[in-house]
């Protein structure tokens, strides 16, 4: 009979949760508590060092300065936006964000430019001719194409999460890799 090797024994101190009752108070949000556990030379002496709150901010920022910005992040922040627009124009695809905040800034409108604004966009950025032609299916764009005579707040938003999910699985990780935004990145990091 072949015996199995023995799992390695886990050592744990006895934490006393009242300890800690002071720093989980409020118990609207849901905290996270970061303790660190330093054992000494004897095996069952474990004594907590560090204690530390960590919010969602946190773990946000933390995210940001290991893996980089979620794309929905990216596009919030002025700075990033910016050279993550630049960033496109050097790969010939700026027109994929221009869309995007297009589409953004037309399911804000007021009904009376709607009809307008639809043509525009569609004019702009999904006629087979336009300039900025960005790279949608046929049958989204034949959808949005018929949807003109009387658009609505949703005539774009197939188009725009098909080019969402473009710049997030492509641009996006891209462009966490370029110069630029390890710039911007370590000006975060290390703000004057």
């Amino acid at each position: 009979m072949t015996r199995r090797p023995s799992m390695p024994k886990l050592l744990f101190s006895r934490i006393r949760i009242y300890e800690f009752k002071d720093l989980i108070r409020d118990n609207k949000q849901p905290k996270v508590l970061d303790v660190l556990l330093s054992k000494n030379k004897q095996k069952n002496n474990i004594r907590c060092v560090l204690i530390q709150k960590r919010t969602d901010t946190d773990y946000q920022l933390q995210e940001h300065l290991t893996l980089g910005l979620k794309l929905s992040d990216l596009l919030k922040n002025q700075d990033y936006l910016a050279a993550f627009r630049s960033f496109l124009e050097t790969e010939y695809s700026a027109e994929n964000v221009d869309f995007w905040l297009a589409c953004r800034e037309y399911s804000e409108i007021s009904p009376v430019r709607r009809l307008y604004r639809a043509a525009e966009i569609y004019e702009e950025f999904l006629h087979p001719m336009a300039q900025k032609e960005v790279n949608v299916d046929h049958h989204i764009r034949e959808k949005i194409k018929r949807s003109l005579a009387k658009p609505d707040l949703t005539c774009f938003d197939e188009a725009a999460s098909h080019i969402y999910r473009l710049m997030e699985e492509d641009s996006c990780p891209r462009f966490h890799k370029s110069e630029v935004y390890q710039n911007l990145r370590n000006t975060d990091r290390n703000p004057k």
